[in-house]
């Protein structure tokens, strides 16, 4: 799988009282969803992540407060920021990830197509660029 990324917009459906997103699975998530998780209440100044998957593709929503993806294919780098929660970041293939500059209020949602499998994995950062770079 090639590495990719993009930046996906949600509709928003609300009214007077309030607004509301709605994520379905192979309709405005691009895979079918076996996993889901949040991560939150992370300290000032901690990254997390440092990490990429084999198989596995993700898509990342900060539903409250922001933070910072650092992405890189092994050739490439990017920041991507997320601050909304109508914006997904689509990450599939071999794409190294770490998340930083969490606000005090984030709670970044993620979306997997797998169940977790430790084996899918690369936590090593040289052996991600031999993957990588091969």
């Amino acid at each position: 799988m090639k590495p990719y990324t993009e930046l996906l917009d949600f509709k928003t459906l609300g009214d007077d009282r309030g607004s509301l997103v709605a994520l379905e699975e192979n309709y405005n998530t691009p895979f079918a969803i076996k996993r889901v998780y949040y991560i939150f209440e992370t300290k000032s100044g901690v990254r997390r992540g440092y990490h990429a998957h084999k198989y596995l593709k993700q898509l990342a929503i900060c539903i409250s407060g922001s933070c910072t993806f650092l992405l890189e294919d092994g050739t490439t780098k990017k920041d991507i920021f997320l601050d909304s929660p109508n914006k997904g970041l689509l990450i599939e293939g071999l794409v190294w990830r770490e998340m930083y500059d969490f606000s005090e209020d984030c709670i970044l949602l993620i979306l997997a197509s797998e169940h977790f499998n430790e084996d899918d994995y690369i936590r090593d950062y040289d052996t991600f660029l031999k993957l990588a770079t091969s």
